[in-house]
């Protein structure tokens, strides 16, 4: 989960809520730029935390019973967990062979500079071979898909952790499939403001759910579930728009 800490206590957003607003993000890509299998992109980037519901989890507190960001123990260039992996890969497969080849591509991002993931990566991509062939795509299909998930997971995480800078001040999301850099910034009406304008329409609105909690410290996982269930879940919209004469 992505923890804020704000004035008011404690913002919580689910991995799956954030991977739904990337979904979003991805969903307005423009129609002639958008990758080859288009939907099973969408879906991917959708879906690329969705290895497991983190509520589940054992280790939801750091050790002053605050509620865990998932960078303490992150899945995300950090901690390798063959098992997050595998079961990252596992929903992926029975959905079809281009999701799971993205989510392959997803795990390399990961993890591959890390000495614990080396022999993971190397059977992964001994896997890869045959999945290519199956699926009848190449990979530079791939590629050109998972630049793209790469980009909108990195946008809906700027939004999900407060990181949109103050005064207009331009920030660099990622690169997309071209390989090009895209940029963001916030115009005077708090709109995100794309550049360059990678979008089919010119202005639109995406959405994540957030859970603000007033307890700082939780005796237990059990105590901060409660309180977590029993808040009332806040509609956040944001919206995002082309530069102006641009």
């Amino acid at each position: 989960m992505i923890v804020n800490h704000t004035a008011e206590g404690w913002e919580i957003i689910t991995q799956r809520s954030h991977g739904l607003l990337a979904g979003q993000i991805c969903a307005q890509w423009k129609k002639e730029n958008r990758p080859p299998r288009w939907f099973d992109t969408l879906i991917a980037t959708t879906e690329h935390d969705d290895a497991h519901n983190e509520l589940d989890k054992e280790d939801l507190l750091e050790e002053n019973g605050g509620p865990k960001d998932y960078k303490m123990k992150s899945h995300r260039r950090g901690n390798f967990d063959p098992e997050y992996c595998d079961n990252l890969l596992k929903m992926a497969i029975t959905k079809g062979l281009y999701i799971t080849l993205l989510i392959a591509k997803h795990i390399h991002f990961l993890y591959e500079g890390e000495k614990e993931a080396q022999s993971y990566c190397e059977k992964l991509k001994k896997k890869e071979k045959v999945w290519l062939k199956q699926a009848g795509c190449t990979r530079k299909d791939v590629d050109k898909s998972y630049r793209l998930l790469e980009l909108c997971d990195a946008f809906s995480l700027l939004i999900c952790e407060q990181k949109l800078p103050p005064e207009g001040r331009r920030l660099e999301i990622s690169k997309g499939p071209d390989g090009k850099m895209f940029e963001l910034y916030q115009n005077p009406n708090k709109h995100i403001v794309v550049y360059p304008w990678p979008f089919e329409e010119d202005s639109f609105i995406v959405n994540y759910e957030v859970r603000l909690l007033d307890q700082l410290a939780f005796k237990n996982n059990a105590e901060f579930l409660k309180v977590f269930r029993s808040v009332p879940v806040e509609n956040k919209m944001i919206r995002i728009v082309k530069e102006a004469g641009k």
